[in-house]
């Protein structure tokens, strides 16, 4: 299927073709047509398949239907709700990419920064409003945000919400909502409350599923090092030395174990900086904005800070610590092999960290496959284990760490 066969108006279709977007992947395939038809909508997916795009073009197609057809006002017709800073401003971005040859206003609001400029920018008129929880009910309270004349309403990642603590906050973001509006809910898991929560929103709502979370994107491969925690560090820059890996996003469970890695990789020459919590606003975003440059090589990130990172083309995820909540490791290796690229989820467990690992191995139905030639294996009775075929190890490291050239079925050996 191609774009310009799900009834986009023009200036959507070229700027489509602007950013190279030829093919829609199966969420937007399902649901842009859906959403166009006014129904409301229950999305499940997983990170990388290409949501974004399947809300934000057919709200910006609405939008733009609501400006001809002289329904027009000066207030916010359209709010996406979203819960990190870095995912609002990267779903700022994709409004603007989209809508780039519309006369549309958008604008981005989040905490942690000045409310001036987006103070400023609401009393100029936004139709389009990208919003985190916090900042939008502290700006409704001084009676910037007006929302009684919201026509579509997004609700985003609405399972990081509550993970998060911003469940009340939606609750009552939505009471002030208009009774009459059209809704689209995304969430990549369904727990007990943010189902009760979608029955509240939506009305006879269309459903949409693609790649539940206990799968893992197709062509991402997959691998575990056993490898001792003292010697993390000294695996990790081994496997940097292969200039192959222009970036890499590199996953602690802490923020001080991603400052601790960001400092590791520094004395050994390779750029890295970390997000997480504790860093401004400012700091973590000119370190994501570094990072898609390319000026900084390794972006340290604790699992909160990372939701939104959506990096066109990033080729690998390292796994430095191992997540103790199975699913967020569907979430992390996401941020590779996106919208149909291929990608490299490699992580290390140590001795501590091996029922982590049975689990993520039960909820994903994969036995990962473990590499054993490298300088730091730990030795551990894990059935699986395999050895990668001598043609594709380096001459001169026959028994020491091996470069990324995986074959694509080790996936499912074991």
């Amino acid at each position: 299927m191609l774009f310009k066969e799900l009834e986009l108006i023009e200036p959507i279709l070229n700027a489509l073709e602007t950013e190279g977007y030829v093919n829609p992947t199966p969420i937007q395939q399902q649901a842009i047509p859906l959403a166009l038809a006014g129904r409301d909508l229950l999305g499940c997916a997983q990170t990388g398949t290409g949501k974004t795009a399947a809300f934000a073009i057919p709200i910006l197609q609405l939008v733009c239907k609501t400006q001809i057809g002289g329904n027009y006002s000066k207030g916010i017709k359209a709010l996406i709700l979203t819960p990190t800073r870095e995912l609002a401003i990267q779903i700022d971005e994709s409004f603007a990419a989209y809508g780039k040859n519309l006369r549309m206003k958008h604008q981005v609001i989040f905490g942690g920064v000045s409310q001036v400029h987006q103070v400023n920018a609401l009393r100029n008129g936004v139709d389009i409003l990208v919003a985190t929880p916090g900042r939008l009910l502290d700006l409704m309270q001084q009676g910037h945000v007006r929302l009684h004349d919201i026509q579509f309403f997004v609700l985003d990642e609405a399972d990081r919400m509550l993970d998060m603590g911003f469940i009340n906050d939606v609750k009552k973001i939505v009471a002030k909502l208009p009774a009459k509006k059209q809704t689209l809910f995304f969430s990549a898991t369904m727990p007990p409350e943010i189902e009760k929560l979608s029955a509240t929103l939506l009305h006879n709502p269309a459903k949409v599923e693609v790649t539940p979370v206990s799968s893992t994107v197709e062509k991402i491969e997959q691998a575990v090092y056993f490898v001792e925690k003292e010697n993390k560090k000294h695996l990790l820059n081994e496997l940097l030395k292969d200039q192959q890996i222009q970036t890499a996003l590199v996953f602690t469970r802490t923020k001080h174990g991603a400052d601790k890695v960001v400092k590791d990789l520094t004395k050994q020459g390779i750029t890295a900086e970390a997000i997480h919590g504790n860093k401004s606003q400012n700091a973590r975003q000119r370190a994501l904005t570094n990072f898609k440059a390319g000026s900084t090589r390794i972006l340290v990130a604790t699992d909160i800070a990372a939701r939104g990172i959506d990096i066109d083309l990033l080729s690998h995820v390292f796994n430095y610590e191992l997540p103790n909540v199975p699913e967020t490791y569907v979430h992390r290796i996401g941020r590779t092999g996106r919208a149909g690229a291929s990608g490299m989820a490699v992580s290390f467990c140590d001795g501590e960290e091996r029922a982590y690992l049975k689990d993520i191995q039960k909820l994903i139905k994969i036995q990962l496959p473990v590499v054993t030639d490298h300088a730091y294996h730990s030795e551990a009775p894990v059935v699986g284990s395999f050895k990668l075929p001598e043609r594709n190890r380096r001459p001169q490291q026959q028994n020491r760490t091996r470069k990324f050239s995986y074959h694509k079925s080790a996936q499912n050996r074991g």
